[in-house]
């Protein structure tokens, strides 16, 4: 398959794994990236250089293909040095960061892009998309409202935004949100995208560090079983439904204060939900694909699949054009 981004990333398929916090670790992203896609190591899951550097290094020790770094510029709770990370990516010899966030990553574009460094930055809206292509990323992210985690404020589903964006930048756009499927896939690059970014799909992996008990109950999901939080504050996110979710939009009727969302929302209680498998606790990002998911299987069966079912779909399309 080639397509700007397979040949700019060096990567077998268009495949990018999305970020996912306490998901996308050293071991999983070698997995996807050996697989052929692009895995996307979630920096902010490492407290100092040191735990960032090692996983570096592991990922490195695990598969010889192509890999990429989140830098995170989204409000934390925890500061996140991303000079700091920024000197290991560079000692390291990481070839592609992924940024992502409430702002522009011009700070990281004017000390990675004279290294040499290729940069895509995941956004969520034409505007954004337009700014940071000046700046001069390599690549643009965007995903649609169907997706799962960060939606943004603009609520601009997949179908209209992807266009949209290809049409406004010069740039090779990666588009998402809802896709988890080769038949989604077909239309996603159809609309104009060089390669798809999915999350949620990946979730249902064997290689997937979530408890099975997620992964059971990610199974029985449908198109309906997630929803929104956070939009209150700005911060929109979609999530599967459990029970801390409908308390936090609970409390957000209630005009309660961030203080008050905060110890139901927090790392350590997604945690449990994610290594324990306590499905009342925390939240998981989940987008609105998660219905049209009927297995678990290893990551390198399912891009297979995936590029067969999209070639199937390209099939179809074109006996009904002759």
């Amino acid at each position: 398959m080639n397509t700007a981004i397979t040949k700019m990333f060096n990567i077998t398929f268009p495949f990018v794994c999305g970020t996912m916090m306490n998901i996308t670790n050293a071991e999983f992203v070698a997995a996807v990236s050996d697989a052929g896609g692009l895995g996307i190591l979630a920096s902010t899951l490492y407290d100092d250089k040191k735990s960032f550097q090692d996983a570096l290094k592991t990922i490195k020790d695990r598969t010889d293909k192509p890999f990429a770094v989140n830098l995170n510029l989204f409000p934390a709770i925890r500061p996140v040095d991303n000079d700091a990370l920024m000197e290991v990516i560079l000692e390291e010899g990481v070839k592609i960061v992924e940024t992502s966030g409430a702002r522009a990553p011009d700070d990281i574009i004017n000390r990675l892009k004279p290294e040499g460094v290729k940069l895509m930055h995941k956004c969520v809206g034409v505007r954004y998309a337009v700014k940071v292509a000046a700046l001069g990323v390599d690549a643009v992210t965007v995903v649609g409202f169907e997706n799962g985690g960060a939606t943004g404020m603009l609520d601009i589903t997949t179908l209209c935004l992807v266009p949209a964006v290809v049409n406004a930048v010069d740039v090779p756009v990666i588009g998402g949100g809802g896709v988890s499927t080769g038949h989604a896939i077909a239309a996603i690059l159809s609309l104009g995208a060089e390669a798809v970014i999915m999350g949620t799909r990946l979730l249902l992996t064997e290689e997937c560090p979530i408890h099975d008990n997620l992964k059971n109950a990610l199974l029985s999901s449908k198109e309906t079983d997630t929803t929104l939080i956070m939009r209150s504050f700005k911060n929109t996110h979609r999530c599967l439904i459990n029970e801390t979710v409908l308390k936090v939009q609970e409390l957000e009727k209630e005009n309660a204060p961030i203080e008050k969302v905060l110890p139901f929302i927090a790392g350590d209680e997604s945690k449990k939900m994610i290594q324990e498998g306590d499905l009342s606790s925390g939240y998981i990002s989940c987008g609105q694909g998660v219905g049209q998911i009927s297995k678990v299987m290893p990551v390198k069966e399912l891009f297979l699949e995936l590029a067969e079912e999209l070639k199937a779909s390209n099939q179809r399309v074109n006996q009904m054009l002759n």
